[in-house]
């Protein structure tokens, strides 16, 4: 993608980000055409703004595909959290999990990704788009969809399979046995693809299935042995 199109593109994405402003759909010949292409765009914005990532968040988007995108600190909420719906654009909600990195993630390095803690955690998607994106590229460019994250009490406990079970905090539901080494282990090589992360920083799995909040819904995930998280949408 033509460097000067990027430029242009993450100039109307910072500006919908600074103003609340959405996003029109944007012209053909502007849509990025590569995942690579989507984070530029993505890492622009957040330059032009002067915002620094905390960490690396991996998602699933559109037609299947895995997307890449930061964290910014300041989208970072505590267990039990009141969220505005009317602040976001097409929200949904799904249980992640949140390691915040005891070791560098180097580029070089192929070993599992060694965490000083690991917190159960909501993802809360949103985008500066007007129409949600259909492309994960363009997805990627709107910073992967990244809306809040609410995240619960961290436990110094290794990535192990944990049984998961996510939706309305007011029904029962049985835990679906769920690959958390796996899904760390995927977020910690696209985010080393991207350049790797310092000791520090967070990186987060968002998991399967999502679901659109509703005005008075609080929603809950459980994560086993680590624990549980809460969020009420307004």
């Amino acid at each position: 993608m033509d460097a000067s199109l990027c430029d242009t593109v993450a100039g109307w994405l910072a500006e919908a980000l600074e103003t609340g402003n959405p996003l029109a759909p944007l012209p053909a010949a502007a849509m990025p055409p590569s995942l690579r292409d989507g984070q530029r765009i993505a890492a622009q914005v957040l330059e032009a703004l002067g915002l620094v990532p905390c960490g690396f968040r991996l998602t699933p988007g559109p037609a299947g595909a895995m997307v890449p995108g930061p964290v910014l600190e300041g989208r970072l909420l505590p267990d039990g959290a009141s969220i505005a719906l009317a602040a976001l654009r097409h929200p949904a909600v799904a249980p992640a999990v949140l390691g915040v990195l005891a070791k560098d993630l180097a580029p070089e390095e192929e070993a599992p990704p060694v965490f000083a803690s690991l917190h159960p955690a909501l993802d809360i998607a949103a985008w500066r788009l007007r129409d949600q994106p259909l492309s994960a590229p363009l997805a990627a460019a709107d910073l992967g969809g990244h809306g809040l994250l609410v995240a619960g009490r961290g436990k110094r406990l290794e990535p192990v399979p944990l049984r998961v079970g996510f939706g309305p905090a007011t029904l029962r539901r049985r835990g679906v046995e769920t690959d958390i080494p796996a899904a760390l282990g995927k977020a910690a090589e696209v985010a080393r693809e991207a350049g790797g992360l310092p000791s520090g920083a967070v990186l987060v799995a968002v998991l399967a299935p999502a679901l659109t909040p509703e005005a008075g819904l609080e929603i809950s995930a459980s994560f086993g042995a680590l624990g549980r998280v809460r969020a009420r949408f307004a």
